[in-house]
Formats: C-alpha cells, sequence, structure tokens
C-alpha cells in the first residue's frame, strides 16, 4: 500500500500522466484537472501536517523499500520538522501558480500543466528523499520540467536563460555527483556498509581533513548555485525575466529553497568539521549577497528584474542564519525559506498580474495607480511590507531570529548585514512610490481593470499566511525546533569526536 509522503509526491506526475491522454482542444478540463491533482496534493500534504509530531526530531511518514540492494540504493522517503514545512510551501503554492496561469498561458495549454505538475513532483522528491541516489535522481528530474517552462513559454529571451540555468545547475550537480559516490565508497570501506542511505550516513564520523573538505565544498557549490549565494547568482535574474509568471513564482518560492534545503538535510550533518571551517567563507558571502543583492535591486527599471535581485538578498540572510549553528539563526533560517516563499512568490504574482494588463513592466510606464486599481494596489503595499520585514507580517520574524543568532557570531557583521533591512525599505518603497503614488503619468493606465475573483482567489491565501506568520509564528516554528536542536547537537558533537580523534 503506497504511504501518505509518497501519495503526496505523486498525486501531482498522477495527474499528469492522466493528463496526457485528454485532447488538445480540451483546455477547460486540462486546467481544472491538473489544478485538481494540485489540490489534492495539497490536502494530502495537510493530512502529513496534522499527523506530524513535532516535540521528536525523528524522521516521521517513513518508507523504505528496497531498490537496487546490491549497491545499497533503497527507495527511502520521510520528513522531519524541517521537511514538512518545505512539503507544505510546495503543494500550497504550486496550485496557486497554476491559477496564475488561467489566462496567461494560451499557447500549448496541455503540455505547459503536464510540465508544472511533473516539476511538483520532482520538487517534492528533493525535500523527502532520505537515499542520495534517490535524491539525486529527483534533483536532476526536476531541471527537464523547469527548462521547458522557461524555454517554452518564457520571454523574448528565453531560450538563453533556460539554457542558463540549466547549465549553472549541471555543473553544480555533476561535481555533487562525484562526491556522492565518494562518501559512498569512503563509508563503505570504513564501516564495512556500503549503502546511499542518508540516515545511516550521517550516524558515522567522518574523518576531518582534505577529503571532508572536498566532498563538502562539491555539495556546497551545487547547493550555492541554487541559492543562489553571491557570486553565483547570474543566472537568477535571466530565468525570473524570462520565466512566465507560474514559472517564476515556483522558481522564486520553492526551487531557491532546493539549495538552502540541501546545506541543512546534507552539509551540516555529513560535513560538520568541514561546514564549521567553511562557516566564516559563507558568513561573509551572505553579507555580501545581502547588500550587493539590495543596492542592485534599487536601481533596476524592470518590476520582474527588482523582485529577482531581492531574491539574492534574501536569500543571503537565509544562509547567514543558517551557517551561525545557533537555534535561533537556524529557526530564522528555516522560517525564512518559507517567508520568501510566500512574499516573493506573491510579489511575482502582482507583477504578473499588473503585466498581463499593461504587456510592460517598466516602473517609469506606471504611476498614479491607486487611483485607477486600489485594490491591487492595497494588497501590493501588504505584500511589499511583508518583503521588507515591517514587524506583524511573516518577513520581520524570520530576520529578527536570523539576526539574533549572527549577533552571538559577530556583532559588526551582523550589523552590517542589518543594513540590507533598510536598503530593502528604500527599493521596495521607492519602488511601490514611483508605481502606484502620483499622478497617471500614462493614458492606457486610466483603463485599467481591478482584482478580478481569480485574481482575489489566488493572492488571498498568500496573504492569510502573511499575516498568519507575522501575528503567531509558532505554529510554524514549532514543528522545527526539536529537529533544529538535534541537527545543532549533531555537528557538535561529531565535530568534537573528530577533534578528539
Amino acid at each position: 500500500m503506497i504511504g501518505l509522503v509518497s501519495l503526496v509526491v505523486f498525486l501531482p506526475a498522477a495527474g499528469a500522466l492522466a493528463l496526457a491522454f485528454v485532447p488538445r482542444r480540451a483546455e477547460g478540463v486540462q486546467r481544472w484537472g491538473a489544478l485538481g491533482a494540485a489540490l489534492l496534493a495539497f490536502v494530502a500534504s495537510l493530512a502529513l501536517w496534522f499527523g506530524f509530531d513535532g516535540a521528536t526530531a525523528d524522521y516521521q511518514f517513513e518508507e523504505i523499500v528496497g531498490w537496487m540492494p546490491t549497491f545499497g540504493i533503497s527507495y527511502h522517503v520521510g520528513v522531519d520538522g524541517i521537511s514538512i514545512l518545505l512539503v507544505l510551501l510546495t503543494t500550497f503554492l504550486s496550485p496557486i501558480a497554476l491559477g496564475s496561469a488561467w489566462r496567461a498561458i494560451e499557447e500549448r495549454t496541455k503540455e505547459f500543466v503536464i510540465a508544472m505538475l511533473v516539476l511538483e513532483t520532482g520538487m517534492l522528491g528533493v525535500f523527502v528523499s532520505l537515499d542520495l541516489f534517490l535524491f539525486f535522481v529527483f534533483w536532476e528530474a526536476m531541471l527537464v520540467p523547469m527548462y521547458f517552462i522557461i524555454g517554452v513559454w518564457g520571454g523574448a529571451q528565453r531560450i538563453y536563460a533556460a539554457i542558463k540555468f540549466v547549465l549553472y545547475t549541471m555543473v553544480g550537480s555533476a561535481l555533487m555527483l562525484v562526491a556522492i559516490l565518494a562518501l559512498y565508497y569512503q563509508h563503505g570501506a570504513s564501516t564495512g556498509t556500503f549503502t546511499f542511505d542518508v540516515p545511516t550516513i550521517a550516524r558515522w564520523v567522518m574523518p576531518p581533513g582534505t577529503a571532508q573538505m572536498l566532498m563538502f565544498l562539491a555539495f556546497a557549490l551545487a547547493f550555492a548555485i541554487k541559492v543562489p549565494l553571491f557570486p553565483f547568482h547570474t543566472w537568477l535574474p535571466d530565468a525570473h525575466v524570462e520565466a512566465p509568471t507560474a514559472g517564476s513564482v515556483i522558481l522564486a518560492g520553492v526551487l531557491l529553497k532546493m539549495g538552502t534545503y540541501g546545506f541543512l538535510r546534507f552539509c551540516l550533518p555529513l560535513f560538520p568539521d568541514a561546514s564549521v571551517s567553511a562557516a566564516g567563507l559563507v558568513f561573509a558571502l551572505a553579507i555580501v549577497g545581502i547588500v550587493y543583492g539590495a543596492w542592485v535591486s534599487t536601481v533596476q527599471p524592470d518590476l520582474k528584474k527588482l523582485v529577482a535581485y531581492s531574491s539574492v538578498s534574501h536569500l543571503g540572510f537565509v544562509m547567514l542564519g543558517l551557517f551561525t549553528f545557533t537555534p535561533q539563526g537556524l529557526a530564522g533560517g528555516v522560517i525564512q525559506m518559507i517567508n520568501h516563499g510566500l512574499s516573493t512568490g506573491a510579489l511575482f504574482l502582482m507583477v504578473g498580474m499588473i503585466y498581463e494588463r499593461r504587456h510592460t513592466r517598466l516602473i517609469d510606464d506606471f504611476g498614479g495607480l491607486w487611483q485607477v486599481i486600489p485594490a491591487f494596489s492595497a494588497l501590493f503595499l501588504i505584500v511589499s511590507l511583508s518583503s521588507l520585514g515591517l514587524p506583524g507580517l511573516n518577513g520581520f520574524v524570520g530576520e529578527f531570529l536570523i539576526l539574533v543568532g549572527a549577533f552571538q557570531v559577530s556583532g559588526w557583521l551582523a550589523a552590517i548585514a542589518t543594513t540590507g533591512i533598510i536598503f530593502a525599505a528604500v527599493y521596495l518603497l521607492w519602488m511601490y512610490q514611483r508605481v502606484v503614488f502620483g499622478e497617471v503619468r500614462h493614458e492606457a493606465n486610466r483603463g485599467l481593470v481591478d482584482l478580478t475573483p481569480r485574481e482575489w482567489a489566488v493572492l488571498v491565501p498568500v496573504l492569510v499566511f502573511i499575516v498568519w506568520i507575522g501575528v503567531y509564528p509558532t505554529t510554524f516554528t514549532g514543528k522545527t525546533q526539536a529537529s533544529i536542536d538535534a541537527l545543532i547537537a549533531q555537528v557538535q558533537s561529531k565535530a568534537s569526536v573528530a577533534l578528539a580523534r
């Protein structure tokens, strides 16, 4: 009998398979069928959420099936307090992204919705895999549908952006595969058990030294590209700007989190000494990314590119929190992954909505929108304030916890990172003022239509969680605390054992 985790993972793929047999001309069936499959996956993930015990750090809802036992490969999936949040985020944003594309995607609808559902299965598989081989399969499989989403339904430079996205990711993936094989053989030679099972390998204390550092760097490069951590970020603006709105929402909301999740799930527990040794470098790169992303966002003339570069800054905060190795920093980093997915995903949704009306994303082409579309302008303000970290909204919670953890490591570096919040207020509020306030500068803006019922249905659920996390974050942080404490204890104890040798 299929387990609950597998049901969540493969429901979208099953929906995609069913839609493959739907006639191309039945676009309504394709759209509703895809939305139904994504919603079913979300409902199934709610069963995971409500059945999850946040008081324990153990993996829950585990499923282990022998796949290639001769090589130590198994179908091993499960969730802990870190991955459960990302699973829920994925299943929550996927139907919203499909809803946003209802009118925006008018050509090859069947192929588009199938690609989106296959992409969802790939992303979910990454977050629940507890076998390194299985993880790598899902990690690579996710590239194919995202490549087509950007390359087929994207903007004028879509082919360039899609190829750049794949090439960057493949470079990191190739090195990570080498490190996975090296880890497999070193663990087998040391213990006599050749396996790709993550919990089994995580219980082994790898000797410190060059081998551990090289393997850490190979994994870290793959994850740093995906985050993206400065200076590996240059693929991101192109991919975001050229992707359709639904693709940008999933790219920002979920795909980037695969990089930060990789650091948590693999780099820290498997390579503790190397992680501690590299913490200073990651700290510095994260702070550079925070400030650089904010500065570059400030001068962008294009709304979508501004939001894209803001992701470099926001994900810099996440990396900063993870490498503090403090309970506050890691908790802040995990919740900020969710916050970024909601806030930046909502920003991309709203940029897409205004683009569908005006077919331009240039800030100078707008102005005075509050007079014409007040409902859109009001929600746009809430989402912008959540992205800049206004107290009472979700962004503040994560950034506050991250900075609390960062100040325990270095007060000066944390103070520099704090300026990123100030710069975020600069570029977001200045952008909002130019787009929404003042006089209507272009006649084409006077005939704009305010939010439609479908757009309300897409935005309101995201806004509910933006406020909910801002007001009562313990609903979500309570699920993660035991796993975070166990991860910190694991890293510290393994580092101590290695040093004692």
